[in-house]
């Protein structure tokens, strides 16, 4: 057993850890990142965003899936494309982003220590192999918990890693199946349902609520419901599963109405749980909350203030990208330099086919709190990239205030939404007005020029209402 110091300690490899080690490192602070698995990277890299973003572009380019707008909308995409060959594109982006985290870590004199780490006590931490033999003994002065999520796995559920599946053994399976039932129509549920989809599978999502991507702007829900069933995907909304089982090689649910589906697999995505149990957190004096996640305040601290929490294990937003500027700001503050906090609206990326980009309030949001506002709004049809692009299937949605026209939401569904939703992210935090994307020139052919076009379209409708 080896006896460690260091300034900071960092659990978890992920986008949060990650970003962490390197502020804290930057900052002239000695670093170890504990890691369970062999590489850096965490469930993002090895069987989550990385993975099934991957996945997503490679369904897109090797179905020719823009394609089919050139030769006719009924087209069917071609279900040759398999498993290997999908694989073979998620293996190699694996490898290279695996070995720039490596690359990082070392630059920055990042200590990388492979075990599962859990709490002696709240100054000490143990560290032990996959036969739980004990590797190390640390004591740090700050420990940042960045341990992240797993699907959750009812214990009534038999997952069995070939039928019945979740979003990690989802990945493994060895064939494209001729039909799949997905349990969950949320972020995780919506994106590999549209994918497997676009691969010419017979999906049907199910879910106990009326509309998938609840969270949405209900026009862009709308949008989303139509796009999925221009690929053959089916919804059932208001059902909940009573029975799941594997029978004769096949998923069967039972539903609570009395309905049943079969299928040649099932996605289970109904959450994730934070990685907590192993830590034993509760030897440091931390518990977690009623829905499984660790507690902290505005800063990322926990109840124990040289301990932080960050990622997914804090529970929402549940992004990479958020999860990266925690990190950021909990490495920030435990160094005792200067910070802030974390951002009021940032953008929400879900890639679905089409995919959906949003940042700042809803429609329906609006409407709850009486506001006077506006909408602006520019269909893919209208943009001539849409066209060249095979995509004239979306919507650019801006929301904005009737008097002063400043800039409240931006939604957008259709390619490159969560490239160009940061033109929108930036005006809302700059409080930017509608005349903002009306008096500036965009390139053409852009999709970003859905902007001006939608924001023409939304300051046309305050002119003649005056």
């Amino acid at each position: 057993m080896e006896n460690k110091e260091a300034d900071i300690v960092i659990i978890g490899s992920g986008p949060a850890g990650q970003k962490a080690a390197i502020q804290a490192a930057k900052l002239g602070k000695s670093v170890i990142v504990v890691e369970r698995d062999m590489d850096p990277g965490g469930a993002c890299l090895y069987s989550g965003t990385i993975p099934s973003k991957t996945f997503r572009e490679s369904v897109v380019d090797l179905t020719r899936f823009y394609d089919r707008h050139f030769e006719g909308q009924n087209h069917i995409t071609s279900p040759q494309v398999t498993i290997d060959d999908l694989n073979k594109r998620l293996y190699t982006v694996i490898n290279e982003e695996r070995n720039i985290i490596a690359r990082q870590f070392k630059k920055n004199g990042i200590q990388f220590l492979q075990g599962s780490a859990r709490f002696e006590n709240q100054q000490t931490l143990i560290i032990v192999d996959k036969d739980h033999r004990l590797v190390a003994q640390i004591k740090a002065g700050v420990y940042i918990i960045a341990t992240g999520s797993n699907p959750r796995n009812p214990p009534d559920v038999p997952f069995d890693r070939e039928v019945i599946l979740d979003s990690t053994t989802l990945l493994a399976i060895g064939k494209v199946p001729k039909s799949m039932i997905v349990l969950g129509g949320g972020i995780i549920g919506s994106e590999y349902a549209s994918f497997f989809a676009a691969l010419g599978t017979e999906v049907t999502v199910v879910d106990r609520r009326e509309h998938m991507l609840p969270m949405l702007d209900e026009e862009i829900g709308i949008h989303l419901q139509t796009g999925l069933t221009d690929i053959g995907l089916k919804f059932m909304g208001n059902r909940e599963p009573l029975e799941i089982t594997r029978k004769d090689g096949r998923a069967h649910v039972v539903f609570k109405d009395g309905g049943v589906l079969e299928a040649e697999v099932l996605l289970y995505a109904l959450g994730r749980v934070a990685n907590v149990d192993n830590l034993h957190i509760q030897n440091a004096g931390i518990q977690t909350n009623a829905r499984g996640y660790i507690p902290v305040n505005a800063l990322f601290q926990t109840v124990v203030p040289h301990i932080y929490a960050v990622g997914d294990v804090i529970g929402g937003p549940c992004l990479a990208s958020t999860s990266m500027e925690q990190g950021r700001l909990a490495a920030r503050h435990a160094c005792g330099v200067e910070t802030h906090h974390f951002p009021t609206f940032f953008p929400i990326g879900i890639y679905t086919i089409p995919e959906i980009s949003s940042c700042g309030y809803t429609e329906e949001e609006l409407k709850a709190w009486n506001y006077h506002y506006e909408v602006g709004r520019a269909h893919y049809y209208e943009i001539a990239r849409g066209h060249i692009s095979g995509s004239d299937s979306g919507l650019f949605k801006i929301l904005f205030h009737a008097e002063t026209l400043e800039i409240l939401g931006v939604h957008v569904i259709g390619r490159n939404a969560s490239e160009v939703i940061h033109i929108g992210q930036i005006a809302i935090t700059l409080r930017a007005h509608l005349d903002y994307f009306i008096d500036h020139i965009f390139n053409y052919p852009t999709f970003a020029e859905g902007y001006r076009i939608a924001a023409l379209n939304g300051i046309n409708k305050i002119k003649t209402k005056k």
